[in-house]
């Protein structure tokens, strides 16, 4: 599972060429917002020659961040390559709009041979109808994960920025039950657009953290290690993590589906599954 999405914009020729090489899990090319508009349809033949230079498989995950509407049809169409993992689609409101970029990718699978299903997609929420469409968003065709555009949400909802970022709560954590309800990876986290305090986001990460996040989107390579030490666990979370499973495999074998833990509190197979995630994290 990707940790950190880093976000680099399609028409920066020397950004694009050193994307991978910046220790991010996942890239984003970017076509929609970092590109100006008279600068789009370069913007998108840089994308797809750069894809075409790369060689599928690789360790860094690549995705594009796709415009609305018809110019964002017109991008997944160009960028379906063998080396794509998949689209993020910007300002998506309903399943209708996922249904559409769904129809476009299954095409040029076909046109190019690739697997059925190979190219995922990851809807970025920026309005409250997005939202409030959240389940369905998530369940819809080809959906790995969602994503939230906090900027443009607060702005809509005419909400004050507080240091805890407290305001943002509830629709963090509705991303992360609509994405669990469908079945699907948790949410990427938000950016955070101030990559000079590393502290701030440290803060801010290991609070994603606790809901159910694991993993962030960042707009400078300096935010990328702050992220990776906040998603990845420690070598004491996973000893503690492996000796519970271990126990409780244990125990089960044993016809006993409930332990004491080390805390001395009652340990069942729920407590046993955020363990098992755990560990999968690590690995």
């Amino acid at each position: 599972m990707a940790r950190s999405y880093l976000y680099v914009p399609a028409d920066r020729p020397a950004m694009l060429a050193r994307a991978l090489e910046r220790g991010a899990d996942a890239v984003i090319v970017d076509l929609e917002d970092a590109v100006a508009p008279d600068a789009k349809d370069a913007a998108r033949q840089a994308a797809v020659d750069w894809l075409a230079r790369l060689t599928p498989g690789g360790p860094t995950e690549v995705w594009v961040r796709v415009n609305p509407g018809p110019t964002g049809l017109a991008d997944a169409a160009a960028v379906v390559a063998p080396a794509l993992h998949g689209l993020c689609l910007a300002k998506c409101e309903s399943p209708a709009d996922v249904v559409a970029v769904d129809q476009v990718v299954g095409e040029r699978e076909a046109a190019l041979g690739l697997t059925p299903g190979s190219v995922a997609l990851s809807p970025l929420l920026e309005s409250a109808g997005a939202v409030l469409a959240a389940p369905a968003l998530a369940a819809s065709p080809r959906v790995a994960h969602l994503q939230a555009g906090e900027a443009d949400l607060r702005a809509e909802l005419g909400m004050d920025p507080s240091p805890d970022e407290r305001e943002l709560l509830p629709l963090r954590v509705s991303l992360v039950l609509a994405c669990a309800a469908a079945r699907v990876g948790p949410p990427v986290g938000p950016v955070s657009t101030d990559y000079r305090d590393t502290g701030a986001l440290h803060r801010s990460t290991t609070a994603l953290r606790a809901l159910g996040y694991r993993s962030r989107a960042c707009i400078h390579p300096a935010q990328i290690p702050v992220v990776h030490e906040v998603f990845t666990p420690s070598e004491a979370e996973l000893d503690a993590a492996s000796e519970l499973v271990d126990r409780f495999d244990a125990a089960v074998r044993d016809g006993h589906p409930v332990i004491v833990g080390a805390d001395g509190r009652m340990v069942d197979e729920a407590v046993v599954r955020a363990a098992r995630r755990t560990l999968a994290a690590g690995g």
